[in-house]
């Protein structure tokens, strides 16, 4: 039997491969968890914005500053959590991130000003970019050891947790203070981390890279470090897509098409769960197309949704366009970063990451400037634009994709 073990886990992935062991089974579970508690947190947090801004008293443009303090704490951290992983290991990390999360989430309703928000954000900011890292780096060497590509299914619980976050947060936010609503979060956060966490700490992780001490990855050099900064370049095309539609599709929705209200906040939402959906088939896509195929097949229908969501006449078409362009862009960020992590380790998760929250970040604005100069739905054709940027270059990295 431990033969039959062991010819088991040599057998390379495929359609048939062999269930991973039990403590990869475990760690795979207890990484889920960790990706849906960072979705879930950073929701929450999301959907009391409105009332901490009447809290500090901001207006919308030092609430808007104030927010830059979540980017520049997350941009900030995710640069230095790379070479952190890499000397301590991307379990600990998670954990202890997970931690600092749960508290500093905690902080913003404690706040009562603007500066006070800001500065109180960058701990969180510092905290959410630095788990993000960790959690990927720890889930690229999983898949590697579990030889499955399995990437998509942590960004599915992301995207579910995120889901379920803002569905709560919005059921409470009338009946519950902020301060109470954030509170809450830390508890449960804390609580979550204490139950996966001690598998974190207990599994050292799996692959090449947990049996080399500290000098597990290379830095990349020449040809590989251009293609990790090229997947990054994927990850923000995708992630632009992300932040224009969650700041901008609503109002397209309402003061271009003049559906209702409750339509209109109800577009974000159709696109987030056909994005869930689409992670959680990715796998198993991932399997039959490959990693080139799945790129280009996720830009086109990316772009040929938003095409449709921001030129349609009508609201129901063009939320039918929300719902495709969520099922292309599903997959293509947690490919690239799983690609770049491959490459590079800790360090080309963190540069992919970067580049990808960058995107996010670079999204809204962007939006926001060329609807003042053309209009609101020929600024979200730039969405469309990126989404077959992104295939073209998933196309172009063919070779380096393995696909």
């Amino acid at each position: 039997m431990p033969q039959l073990n062991k010819l088991r886990t040599a057998l390379p992935g495929g359609p048939g491969e062999i269930t991973a062991p039990a403590s990869s089974a475990r760690l795979r579970t207890a990484l889920t968890v960790f990706f849906a508690l960072d979705g879930f947190l950073f929701a929450g947090w999301v959907v009391r914005i409105p009332a901490i801004k009447h809290q500090t008293g901001a207006s919308a443009a030092t609430l808007g500053l104030a927010l830059l303090g979540v980017s520049a704490g997350a941009v900030v951290t995710m640069t230095l959590t790379g070479r952190l992983c890499r000397r301590f290991g991307s379990h600990p990390l998670t954990v202890v991130c997970g931690v600092l999360l749960s508290l500093s989430i905690a902080l913003p309703a404690r706040t009562h000003s603007a500066l006070a928000l800001g500065l109180v954000l960058l701990v969180f900011g510092a905290a959410y970019g630095g788990m993000n890292v960790a959690m990927n780096s720890a889930a690229v060497d999983l898949v590697a050891a579990l030889r499955r590509p399995v990437m998509p299914g942590f960004h599915a619980a992301f995207s579910l947790g995120g889901m379920v976050g803002a569905g709560l947060g919005g059921l409470v936010a009338g009946g519950l203070s902020p301060a109470t609503h954030l509170f809450v979060l830390t508890g449960v956060g804390l609580l979550v981390t204490a139950a996966a966490g001690p598998v974190l700490l207990r599994t050292p992780a799996p692959g090449p890279a947990s049996t080399a001490g500290t000098a597990e990855v290379p830095r990349p050099a020449g040809r590989a470090r251009r293609t990790v900064l090229l997947f990054g370049v994927i990850a923000l095309c995708t992630a632009y897509g992300e932040g224009a539609l969650a700041d901008w599709g609503a109002l397209h929705l309402e003061q271009d098409l003049h559906a209702h209200p409750g339509v209109a906040a109800a577009g974000y939402s159709l696109f987030a769960l056909s994005m869930t959906a689409g992670r959680l088939s990715g796998t198993a896509l991932l399997e039959r197309l490959g990693q080139t195929r799945t790129l280009v097949a996720g830009g086109t229908t990316a772009a040929a949704g938003m095409l449709l969501g921001s030129l349609a006449p009508t609201t129901w078409s063009a939320l039918l366009g929300f719902a495709v362009t969520g099922l292309g862009l599903a997959n293509i960020f947690p490919v690239a970063v799983g690609r770049a992590g491959e490459l590079a380790g800790p360090g080309g998760v963190a540069a992919a990451s970067t580049l990808g929250y960058g995107g996010m970040l670079l999204g809204p604005p962007a939006i926001g400037f060329l609807a003042d100069w053309l209009s609101l739905p020929l600024a979200l054709t730039t969405v469309a634009l990126l989404a077959i940027a992104a295939a073209a270059l998933g196309y172009g990295a063919r070779n380096a994709a393995h696909a």
